[in-house]
C-alpha cells in the first residue's frame, strides 16, 4: 500500500513538472496601430498540441493566415521545440479591442493564452506592415537615457544611465556608437563599465531584455533648462521571418537600425540666497572640515606642515578651499593641493586638501587663527558653516623677536625683521685667486682654418646628397610605396599605442579604417555599409581580393571587441591592416 502511494505521488509530481514546462502564449507586432495598418498575431507553444482553436478576432478582418511554422533542434543534447500559428489582421474601425483567448490541447490538458488589448487609431500617413523587418526592428528596439533627477540644484550630482532595450522577438548581433553626447553645460565623469551584462526587465509594461551601455555622473554648472544631447547607435538587428531552412530552423533577416536616446532637458534650480554666507565658494553636498598641523612645538627655522582638509560627498573638485591666515613671524609658502576623490553613481566622494609649509623665524608662541568653511547641505536644503579650532605653535628656541606682537593690519605689520645671527655670511669666499686671461688671436688660428676649409669640403657632400635626392624623386613607384606606408602608419598610430588592450585596440583600428575610407572615398560614416564600400572600391579599380580583405578586417574589428583575443592576434590584425591600407593606396 505504501509503495503504491509513493508511486502515485511521484507520478503526480512528474505530471506537474511537465505541465509547468508547457508554454502557450500570444504575441502581437504592436498594441497600437492606425486603421489603415496591419497587425500580426503569433500563437507560440513549446510542445506539440492538438485541436488549436483561435479567437474570433472581433473588430478585425483576417487577411492572412493561419501560417504554421515548426522549429525542432538539438543543442548540446537538449531538444528545443517551437510551433507557431500566425495571423495577419486588418482593423475594421477605430476603437479599443481585445484579442481573446486561444485554446489548444497538449498532453491531454487544455491551455489558453492571455487576452491582449489593442488600440486602433485614425489612419497614419505611412502605414507599415506588421511583417516588415525594418518596422519590426523599430518597434522592438529602444535606446533610453534614464536621468536620476530632473530638477537638481546647481552643482548637485545627477546620473544618466543609457540602456538598450531589446524585445524577445528579435536579437541583436552587434552595435557601434555613432554619436556621443556632449555635456557642454555640465561637469561630467564617465563610470567605467568593466563588463556588459544582459538583464531582464520591462519596457512600457512588456517584458524586454536590456543592457546598460554607459553610466555618466553630471554636475550642472548653470541654472535654467539645460539640454543633454542624445547617444546614437547603429545596431545590427536579426528579425525572424516566416521562412525555414532545410532542417526546419527559422531564417532571420538582418536589418541595420540607427537608434537615439533622445534629448533630455534638465531644469537646474539656483541655490537659495536666503542665509547664504559671504564666504560661500560653491560647495554643495555633505562635508566635514578641519585644520591640523603635524607639529605644535619646534625650534626656529624648522618647518611644520599645516593641512586644510575637506572630506565627504559632493562637488569636491569644483570649489576652492578657504585660505590659511598665519601671524607675523611665520614664513608661509604656497600650498600643495591634493585630491583623493572617487566618482561613482552617487557622485564624488573622498577628500581634498591644501598643505602649507610654515617656518617660524623667532622664539615665541604663534596662534594660527580659526577659519570657516561654508557649504549647501542637500538633505536640509540649507547652508551650514564649520569653523576650525585655533592652533598655537610653540617655538622653543631661536632669536628673540616680535613674534607675539599683534597684527595691526598697517603697512609695517606685514614686514619681517631681518637680524644678523653669528657668521651668516660664512659661505662667501674672501680670496678669489684670480688669474689673467691669455690673449689668443683668431687669424691663422685652428678655428680660423676650420672655418675656411669646411665649406670647400662640404661641396662634394652636397653634390652626393643632391644626386640621391633626385634619384628618389624619379623613383615614382618607390615614392608611392613609401607614401602609402606612411599613410598607413599615420592612420594606425592610435591602434598601435593600444596593442595589448583589446577593446581600445579594435575601437582605434576600426576608427582608423573608417577615417581612411572617409579621406580616400569622400563618404560619411553613416554611408559606410559593407556593400557600398565594396562597390566604391571596385569602381575605383581596386582588386577584388584586396577589397574582400578590407571588409574582413572591418568585420574582425566588430566581433573582436566582444570576444576574447590574444596579443598575437591583435599584432597580426595590425600588420594586416597596415598592409591592406598601403596596398589600397598604391592601387587607388
Amino acid at each position: 500500500m505504501k509503495l503504491k502511494l509513493i508511486f502515485i505521488t511521484l507520478l503526480l509530481a512528474v505530471t506537474q513538472v511537465s505541465m509547468a514546462q508547457v508554454k502557450f502564449e500570444a504575441k502581437v507586432s504592436k498594441k497600437k496601430l492606425g486603421v489603415n495598418e496591419r497587425l500580426r498575431v503569433d500563437f507560440e507553444m513549446n510542445q506539440d498540441g492538438d485541436n488549436f482553436t483561435p479567437p474570433s478576432f472581433s473588430g478585425f478582418t483576417v487577411v492572412g493566415g493561419p501560417n504554421q511554422s515548426i522549429s525542432n533542434s538539438w543543442v548540446n543534447g537538449k531538444r528545443s521545440y517551437a510551433k507557431t500559428y500566425s495571423y495577419f489582421l486588418e482593423p475594421t474601425t477605430r476603437g479599443k479591442f481585445t484579442i481573446k483567448q486561444a485554446r489548444i490541447e497538449i498532453g491531454g490538458q487544455t491551455y489558453k493564452t492571455l487576452p491582449i488589448r489593442i488600440e486602433v487609431t485614425g489612419a497614419v500617413q505611412k502605414p507599415k506592415d506588421g511583417n516588415n523587418s525594418d518596422f519590426v526592428a523599430s518597434e522592438n528596439l529602444h535606446l533610453v537615457a534614464e536621468v536620476s533627477k530632473a530638477n537638481p540644484y546647481l552643482n548637485e550630482a545627477i546620473t544618466v544611465v543609457y540602456k538598450l532595450y531589446v524585445s524577445p522577438r528579435i536579437s541583436v548581433s552587434n552595435w557601434r556608437e555613432l554619436d556621443s553626447p556632449k555635456y557642454s553645460d555640465f561637469w561630467s565623469q564617465a563610470i567605467d563599465m568593466k563588463q556588459l551584462k544582459i538583464e531582464n526587465g520591462e519596457y512600457k509594461g512588456e517584458p524586454y531584455r536590456y543592457v546598460i551601455l554607459r553610466k555618466t555622473v553630471l554636475y550642472p554648472q548653470k541654472t535654467g533648462k539645460l539640454n543633454i544631447e542624445p547617444l546614437t547607435l547603429t545596431v545590427s538587428v536579426d528579425v525572424p521571418t516566416n521562412r525555414r531552412d532545410f532542417f526546419g530552423g527559422r531564417l532571420y533577416s538582418t536589418v541595420n537600425k540607427t537608434v537615439a536616446a533622445g534629448n533630455r532637458v534638465i531644469n537646474v534650480k539656483a541655490l537659495p540666497t536666503e542665509g547664504k554666507p559671504d564666504d560661500f565658494s560653491g560647495a554643495v553636498g555633505a562635508f566635514d572640515f578641519k585644520v591640523t598641523t603635524n607639529k605644535k612645538e619646534l625650534d626656529a627655522t624648522e618647518s611644520l606642515d599645516a593641512k586644510v582638509l575637506v572630506s565627504g560627498t559632493g562637488n569636491l573638485k569644483l570649489f576652492d578651499l578657504p585660505k590659511l591666515n598665519v601671524p607675523n613671524g611665520l614664513e608661509q609658502y604656497e600650498p600643495q593641493h591634493s585630491e583623493k576623490v572617487r566618482t561613482n553613481l552617487t557622485g564624488m566622494g573622498g577628500n581634498i586638501s591644501d598643505v602649507y609649509t610654515l617656518v617660524p623665524q623667532f622664539k615665541g608662541k604663534y596662534p594660527i587663527p580659526s577659519i570657516s568653511f561654508s557649504y549647501f547641505d542637500l538633505k536640509t536644503e540649507s547652508y551650514k558653516r564649520i569653523t576650525s579650532d585655533e592652533i598655537v605653535i610653540n617655538v622653543k628656541s631661536g632669536p628673540d623677536g616680535s613674534a607675539n606682537a599683534p597684527n595691526t593690519g598697517s603697512e609695517s605689520a606685514g614686514k619681517k625683521l631681518v637680524t644678523q645671527i653669528g657668521n651668516q655670511f660664512r659661505f662667501l669666499k674672501l680670496k678669489a685667486n684670480l688669474e689673467p686671461i691669455k690673449k689668443e688671436y683668431f687669424f691663422k688660428s685652428t678655428t680660423y682654418w676650420v672655418f675656411l676649409t669646411t665649406p670647400l669640403l662640404a661641396i662634394p657632400l652636397f653634390l652626393f646628397f643632391g644626386k640621391k635626392r633626385q634619384e628618389r624623386l624619379n623613383d615614382v613607384r618607390g615614392n608611392r610605396v613609401r607614401k602609402a606606408d606612411k599613410l598607413a602608419r599615420k592612420y594606425l598610430s592610435e591602434a598601435k599605442k593600444n596593442l595589448g588592450a583589446q577593446k581600445e585596440f579594435y575601437i582605434a583600428m576600426e576608427k582608423a579604417l573608417h577615417n581612411y575610407l572617409k579621406a580616400k572615398l569622400n563618404i560619411q560614416t553613416s554611408d559606410m555599409s559593407k556593400d557600398r564600400i565594396q562597390r566604391l572600391l571596385k569602381e575605383r579599380g581596386l582588386e577584388e581580393s584586396v577589397s574582400i580583405e578590407f571588409i574582413a578586417l572591418l568585420e574582425s574589428c566588430e566581433f573582436a571587441r566582444y570576444t576574447p583575443s590574444s596579443s598575437t592576434a591583435m599584432q597580426q590584425d595590425y600588420d594586416k591592416a597596415s598592409r591592406v591600407i598601403a596596398t589600397i593606396d598604391k592601387q587607388l
